[in-house]
Parts: structure tokens; C-alpha cells; sequence
């Protein structure tokens, strides 16, 4: 396993566990984050654990061509009662997503180190939310890293009300100019919207 230092490098993602687990330790400084994106790779780990670093193959993505969307999506989208709104508020967004309860997990990959990194590059312009609105009120949203290079590279969304996180990604993903959306790891729920596995070989070509 690689073990990284102060400097600002990742080993080849040739050298990644089966798993995709890379490297291990280092910072998460805007530098290295934006490097680590740039080459495929992402932080992902828990409280108590260190640094740990991953790109996996395959790789889960969206092609915004291939975005599906149910009958009973298609009638809440007509409905309207959603507001969607980018960038309005990335420090609430991030935060609900580090809370949100999900199936299976009894903590957090989103821990106070994460979430200061996060909205450093927010403030750098590398970090986007996608906040939903209803009656005013922030229901849902997403967030991720975007590096100007037509990939989007999705880490994680909320929802307080049914559809609502489902509605902003959908919205967000019709309205952008992206030619990928990184998935990173496989889900159902985002495979119902026509996320699927590609190579990671393919993957960086896109990078």
C-alpha cells in the first residue's frame, strides 16, 4: 500500500487494490484534492480511520444523454413544486448530506475534516451545490467537485421530503453542460436513473 507525504502525488491507479483503495494519508488540502480529481481518484473514509484514497474499476458514471426518468418522476417534474437553485447554499447542503440517515451505514464519511475541505474548494470554485427548495424551505440537494472540464464528480446528496434530492439531480443534470457525471461507486438508486460501469481506463479519458 502506498503511504503518501507532505508532497502532492498519487501512485498510478494501475497500482489501486481490486477494490480501488490506492494510497493512504496525506492532506486535504485544495492542492491535493484537486489533483486527486484530476486523475481519478477520490478521498473516502470514516471517523477514526486515516486518509484513505480510492479509484476504482470500474468506474460507476452518467451519461446525461442516458438519464432516465419514471412515469411518477416525470409527473413531479411537471408538477413544479420544487425550486432548484446552484450554489446558494454549499455549507448547508454539505452538511445535511454529512447527517442524512442512509440504509446500512450507522456513521458518517462526511466528517468535519471533509466538509472544511470541501467548502475550501467551494470558495475556490471547484465545489458546487444543488440546493431544492419547497415553500422556501431547503428539502434536498446534492454536491461535488467540478473542475471545468465538462465532468461533474458527484459525492453526495440529501433529501427531507420524498423526490426532492431525485428532483434536483435530475433538473441539475438536464440544465448542465456536462459530458459526464461521475457516480464513483455503483448504487440502485442512481442505476434507476441510467448510471452504469464503465472502465477506469475510459473514465480518465474523459479527465
Amino acid at each position: 500500500m502506498y503511504f503518501l507525504t507532505d508532497k502532492i502525488e498519487f501512485p498510478d491507479v494501475s497500482k489501486a487494490t481490486y477494490e480501488g483503495l490506492l494510497a493512504i494519508g496525506g492532506d486535504l488540502s485544495p492542492e491535493r484534492l484537486i489533483h486527486a480529481y484530476s486523475s481519478g481518484i477520490f478521498p473516502w473514509f470514516e471517523d477514526e480511520e486515516p486518509l484513505l484514497w480510492w479509484s476504482p474499476d470500474p468506474r460507476f458514471v452518467l451519461f446525461p444523454k442516458n438519464l432516465k426518468i419514471s412515469k411518477s418522476m416525470k409527473q413531479v417534474l411537471k408538477k413544479g413544486e420544487f425550486k432548484v437553485t446552484v450554489n446558494k447554499n454549499f455549507k448547508t447542503v454539505i452538511e445535511e448530506c454529512a447527517v442524512a440517515k442512509r440504509e446500512g451505514q450507522n456513521g458518517t464519511w462526511i466528517t468535519n475534516q471533509m466538509i472544511e475541505a470541501y467548502i475550501k474548494l467551494h470558495q475556490l470554485g471547484y465545489a458546487k451545490s444543488v440546493e431544492v427548495w419547497q415553500n422556501s424551505k431547503l428539502v434536498g440537494g446534492l454536491y461535488g467537485v467540478d473542475l471545468g472540464n465538462n465532468v461533474f464528480c458527484g459525492e453526495s446528496m440529501f433529501a427531507k421530503v420524498s423526490n426532492a434530492s431525485k428532483f434536483g439531480f435530475i433538473t441539475f443534470v438536464q440544465n448542465s453542460c456536462y459530458n459526464l457525471i461521475d457516480c464513483q461507486v455503483h448504487t440502485k438508486h442512481l442505476e434507476s436513473l441510467g448510471a452504469k460501469n464503465i472502465s477506469r481506463t475510459d473514465f480518465l479519458k474523459f479527465l
